[in-house]
């Protein structure tokens, strides 16, 4: 018989539980590892987020210096503001002087307006004045003659009384004619008197013809006690023009004036007026055949006072009141080249067409 194998000796417990412990611990190896390969990516994290914390930290510091800088702009904004405040209130301040002061020179220049315009009326009516006491002898001279035809046919009427040849027709005919001298004594006073007065100055429309023949009626004497020879030559139409007639026939009357001693030593004395209209103006012309009015003063010969008389012979006033007359009535006045003596042309606007100021001066 075949020998039986011996047998194994029994396991003791060490050696039975030795494989059980080398697994535990594998597994505890691995789950050691797992940890730490836990541990190391929240490390990593950690430090990913430390990383994305200090970039936040220097943002905000940078946001912090930014806002810093904003809040430092913000308190110079404001007080800059205030010191413009400041100026702001200066500056209205300032307004409101300038605006009285305005204000004031306004009504200063309205009050000394006011007083030109009184010391232009008052220079016009000088000037009108002046004009009678010139006239004078001329107008003495007008009223003598219907006096003293009025005494004749008074006269005749009283003779025939008293020598008891009361004819009734031949007594109403010298009657009616004393009665026709007074009118006319009564026109040429009425005239002077319309003349002279200081009236509100009105403006309706006026014949220019009408007024240089009034003008002429004022002047006719004095022309001719100087010999001076008045040529016309004036439109055959209307000539219609807005404005004041005593001030127009005042130009015409100042013109005819210095006219009249421009010919004192003249060897031919004579006066030339025409008129004409010239689409929406009319133009009057007064001409004279005295010396002329050298080149070198034609530029003054309008200004007040200027005059090229010898001591009281002029005032000096004539043809300063002449222009503003004729400016006050939305016209123009001019000294033109002419041949001989000196040349005056008017022009004023046909009437329609509204003056420079609806009430002269």
């Amino acid at each position: 018989m075949a020998a039986e194998p011996e047998a194994l000796p029994p396991q003791t417990n060490g050696e039975a539980e030795a494989p059980t412990l080398a697994g535990t611990l594998e597994q505890q190896i691995e789950q050691l590892q797992h940890r730490v390969r836990q541990a190391e990516e929240r490390r990593r994290a950690l430090l990913h987020i430390m990383g994305d914390l200090n970039e936040s930290n220097r943002k905000l510091g940078d946001q912090r210096k930014a806002m810093l800088h904003i809040l430092a702009d913000y308190e110079k904004d404001r007080s800059r503001l205030a010191q413009s405040n400041i100026r702001l209130g200066d500056s209205r301040k300032a307004m409101i002087h300038i605006m009285g002061d305005l204000r004031e020179t306004t009504q200063e220049m309205e009050r000394r307006e006011h007083e030109l315009r009184d010391k232009q009326e008052q220079l016009v009516q000088a000037g009108k004045l002046a004009t009678l006491g010139e006239l004078t002898t001329g107008v003495a001279h007008e009223l003598n003659n219907p006096l003293n035809n009025i005494g004749l046919y008074v006269g005749n009427v009283i003779d025939r009384i008293h020598l008891g040849e009361l004819e009734t027709e031949r007594v109403l005919a010298d009657l009616e004619k004393a009665m026709d001298q007074v009118r006319k004594a009564t026109e040429i006073i009425s005239h002077l008197r319309t003349f002279g007065r200081a009236a509100p100055v009105t403006v309706e429309k006026v014949d220019v013809d009408d007024v240089i023949e009034r003008a002429l009626s004022l002047m006719h004497e004095q022309l001719r006690l100087h010999a001076i020879e008045v040529e016309f030559d004036l439109a055959a139409e209307e000539l219609v023009v807005l404005g004041n007639p005593i001030q127009l026939e005042q130009i015409f009357i100042n013109l005819l004036t210095n006219a009249r001693d421009a010919l004192e030593d003249a060897p031919r004395r004579r006066v030339r007026i025409s008129s004409t209209r010239e689409g929406e103006k009319i133009k009057i012309v007064v001409a004279d055949t005295g010396p002329g009015i050298p080149e070198q003063i034609q530029q003054r010969i309008f200004d007040p006072f200027f005059t090229t008389k010898e001591v009281g012979g002029g005032t000096g006033l004539g043809l300063s009141i002449t222009y503003s007359i004729v400016k006050e009535h939305g016209g123009e006045i001019s000294l033109v080249r002419s041949p001989e003596g000196a040349t005056f042309e008017v022009e004023f606007p046909v009437a329609g067409e509204e003056p420079v100021e609806e009430s002269l001066l």
